[in-house]
């Protein structure tokens, strides 16, 4: 990704310090939990976490300009930014909002693939094609985001265009917990999928801000 210099240099400067460079993550709420996790575990102090709403996945083309927003409100009081996102449905645009902002991002087109592991992910190929992931968030979520979010509890009827090319579920774990794998397989019931857990824990997520 090619960094603007001229909003890198409005930025704090970075050489003052020594150690680990003061970092702030603008991140996908629906990362909160597993980012918090990977900090607390690696003992990253330097870093600093601010999250905008997961609703915004329901409304992907408003993801880069909130991003943009939260860069210029951070800009002047943190050395470093860093987005926890993927492109997440955006079509290029947060790139395109991160190239000109002089940010770097999570790689990957989602958080199902940076879960499972950005390589791993793409050798899966064509056997993933109609599956329909979850993660430990929206797992959790399920009925606010995807039953709430997608109307399906006020019109049912709606279930088989939304979901009709789906075979199945497919959870992506997290963390070993059986109250969410209970919870995924309701959610693939409700779908009228089949279901498969997969165990992926935070993928390359860790070693993204670790290397910060």
């Amino acid at each position: 990704m090619v960094h603007s210099e001229v909003r890198v240099n409005q930025m704090p400067d970075i050489t003052q310090f020594e150690g680990p460079i003061p970092t702030h993550i603008i991140a996908c709420g629906a990362l909160a939990r597993e980012i918090n996790a990977v900090i607390a575990a690696n003992h990253l102090d330097h870093i600093t976490l601010h999250c905008l709403s997961a609703l915004l996945h329901n409304r992907p083309e408003r993801i880069a300009p909130a991003v943009r927003a939260a860069i210029a409100a951070a800009r002047p009081t943190h050395p470093r930014i860093f987005i926890a996102y993927a492109d997440c449905g955006t079509g290029g645009a947060l790139d395109r909002v991160l190239e000109e902002e002089g940010v770097q991002r999570l790689p990957g087109a989602h958080c199902y693939a940076f879960f499972t592991g950005i390589e791993a992910f793409a050798a899966l190929g064509d056997d993933d094609m109609r599956s329909f992931y979850l993660t430990d968030f929206l797992a959790r979520q399920f009925d606010t985001l995807v039953i709430e979010g997608l109307g399906l509890d006020r019109h049912p009827e709606l279930r088989d265009m939304y979901f009709g090319n789906y075979e199945r579920v497919v959870y992506l774990a997290q963390t070993q917990d059986p109250t969410l794998d209970a919870a995924a397989q309701a959610a693939a019931a409700r779908l009228g999928l089949a279901y498969e857990r997969r165990q992926t824990g935070y993928g390359d997520l860790a070693p993204a801000l670790v290397a910060l």
